[in-house]
């Protein structure tokens, strides 16, 4: 039976008429997958609806979750959505600024927390609130109240709560208010994005179009649900009936992939980085022949193209070998199984693209934002649409056009209702014909496909006048296997500069095999062979962009760059003003100009681990 879906909350009709399996959702418990069927998943999300209800919610009040990827954040965001309430998923590793700035620009009337140590980071916002959110945990935390009392509150109610259930389902309409999604950012406070139900939905079922997987797969879920990408996503394979398995931490990803025998998982480039650093890493252990045969599949998968395998035949008989002899391995340590990988929020180097999908393990770039819901364009392995190197074609039934200045402008069904309380804002970015200003700049590559080359307000002019788009640049670099992260600078200056982040997994072997001792990675950076190399590296890339665009000085720094320590938004994208600041002795060297006194010193970011989620299964008879 077909069920329109116009509501989020259509899904578990959809699911249960549908796709009536045992594992439409899992979580890890002690070591074990527990796992929820269709039914138990539609049943406690009524269950919690009726017992919000209960506790005195209204349509149009806010609900604010912060957790790890769980079962249970299904339950709830489905449960919100049956009430009429709106959802405010919140990222689990912000500081106490930002929670207070969410907690009280949102007004939500109620808090779900998953773990005591999640309570405890939030707790020094909460203490500086008047009327703080009531508090409802997900783990047995003494002395708080739990979100199992919810589920019980709404058990005991039901017979007096469901029908106001059924009542709400039948009253929100399609352009109702569903979700309100504080975005990360890079610069200022985060702005709350509203989305309506025709928002997200329209999207997931667009998108859900272009996927070649079917209810049969399995994924593995371990992106922040918070963030619009996971979520719209989580919503995509549901409407596809895949089983979705929580991963246990992002330490566990490749093991939890292995386990459950996946058929594909959403991502961000740094993981898809972080596998090939341990891949290639494994290659070093080898001797002999094979070594050789291991980084020859390396330098093989790193040509790899969809043209190549099907129109020449000695690439394709090189393909055969290398992945009866490598590839295959690889999968192996994923659980066997050929995957359909998606990838956003950054851009990702072509060659990590091109390496993987040779392997069996295909990438598919796409693009979006919050404020879109958030997919504007991705590449489309089901009609065969797919161009490495761009985001891929426009999805259906979304409007693109350039700006004259090469502004990606959108249009459609997608685009968000406003910033929630800032109407001056929205109206900035929403023009009156009704096209939202992404703030990207971008080009169709052979009319077709969308290739993403900068933010438009990172473009820089030299003091000669010329302009300089960063992104351009350091998403080439980045494609070196010796380059981590790298920031391009030079506004105003007569040249560009970059501080260069490098990867240290591959410095490390470089400077085992030339015989570079070193104590550390401050005094690796600081060798003058090494800076010979990182030069010879930066010279050859030089050679493909303009005078004007090249690396002129560079500097190499020790520190990783990551989100846990302030230098990448939770998304991954680079802090600019955050490293300008850091780095501001670097590049007042590189410009040889004299620091100013009395600066303010950045404080230092600490890292925070993210938690894992224990979860409890829930009697049947409940």
């Amino acid at each position: 039976m077909q069920i329109e879906i116009t509501r989020t909350f259509d899904l578990l009709d959809h699911l249960v008429e549908n796709h009536p399996k045992d594992d439409i959702l899992a979580g890890k418990s002690n070591g074990e997958w527990v796992k929820y069927s269709c039914n138990e998943y539609y049943k406690y999300a009524h269950y919690l609806a009726c017992g919000l209800i209960e506790l005195g919610l209204q349509p149009g009040d806010r609900v604010i979750t912060i957790s790890a990827n769980c079962p249970e954040w299904n339950f709830i965001d489905m449960a919100l959505a049956l009430a009429g309430v709106v959802h405010v998923p919140v990222y689990p590793t912000l500081s106490t600024e930002n929670y207070l700035h969410i907690f009280t620009h949102s007004e939500a009337k109620m808090l779900f927390v998953s773990t005591a140590l999640l309570l405890r980071r939030i707790k020094p916002a909460l203490e500086k609130m008047e009327v703080p959110p009531q508090i409802f945990t997900l783990a047995n935390i003494e002395g708080e109240h739990r979100m199992m009392e919810i589920l019980k509150a709404g058990i005991a109610s039901k017979e007096k709560n469901m029908p106001i259930v059924e009542e709400r389902k039948e009253t929100i309409s399609t352009d109702d208010w569903c979700t309100l999604i504080y975005t990360s950012g890079t610069t200022g406070a985060p702005k709350g994005v509203m989305l309506t139900h025709r928002n997200l939905c329209s999207n997931f079922l667009a998108h859900s179009k272009v996927n070649i997987l079917d209810d049969k797969a399995k994924i593995l879920s371990f992106l922040p649900l918070n963030h619009v990408y996971e979520r719209s996503m989580n919503y995509h394979y549901q409407y596809l009936g895949a089983s979705i398995y929580y991963a246990e931490s992002m330490g566990t990803i490749a093991r939890d992939l292995a386990d459950i025998k996946a058929d594909g998982f959403c991502a961000v480039p740094r993981v898809i980085e972080m596998f090939y650093d341990k891949l290639y890493a494994a290659g070093k252990d080898f001797k002999g022949l094979r070594r050789w045969i291991y980084f020859r599949a390396i330098k093989h998968g790193c040509r790899w193209d969809y043209g190549k395998v099907k129109y020449n035949p000695w690439f394709r008989i090189g393909h055969e070998i290398y992945d009866r002899l490598v590839y295959s391995k690889w999968r192996d340590k994923f659980g066997g199984r050929r995957m359909t990988i998606v990838t956003g929020s950054s851009s990702i180097p072509p060659r990590l693209v091109k390496l993987f999908t040779a392997a069996g393990l295909c990438i598919y770039e796409g693009y979006g934002l919050s404020e879109t819901s958030p997919v504007i364009a991705v590449n489309n392995p089901h009609d065969h649409l797919v161009k490495i190197g761009t985001v891929g074609p426009v999805l259906e039934g979304v409007e693109v056009k350039l700006a004259e200045d090469g502004e990606i402008l959108t249009r459609g069904p997608h685009v968000m209702k406003g910033y929630f309380k800032d109407p001056e804002y929205t109206a900035e970015v929403i023009d009156g014909d009704g096209w939202f200003h992404t703030g990207d700049v971008g080009v169709f590559v052979n009319g077709k496909y969308l290739k993403i080359t900068d933010r438009k307000k990172d473009i820089f002019k030299l003091s000669a006048g010329k302009y300089v788009a960063p992104q351009v640049l350091e998403n080439r670099f980045r494609e070196s296997e010796y380059i981590d992260q790298i920031m391009i600078i030079g506004e105003n200056e007569k040249f560009c500069s970059a501080i260069i982040s490098p990867n240290f997994n591959t410095l490390h072997y470089w400077a085992l095999k030339h015989s570079v001792h070193y104590r550390d990675n401050d005094e690796l950076v600081s060798k003058e062979e090494i800076h010979a190399k990182m030069q010879r590296v930066v010279d050859k890339i030089n050679e493909e962009f303009a005078a004007h665009e090249q690396v002129k000085r560079f500097r190499l720094v020790s520190e990783e760059w990551t989100s846990a320590n302030g230098m990448l938004s939770p998304t991954l994208k680079v802090k600019r003003n955050v490293l300008k600041v850091k780095y501001k002795t670097l590049i007042n060297e590189i410009y040889q100009k004299e620091e100013e006194k009395g600066n303010p010193i950045l404080a230092a970011f600490k890292g925070i681990e993210l938690p894992s989620l224990n979860f409890t299964k829930k009697k049947k008879d409940e």
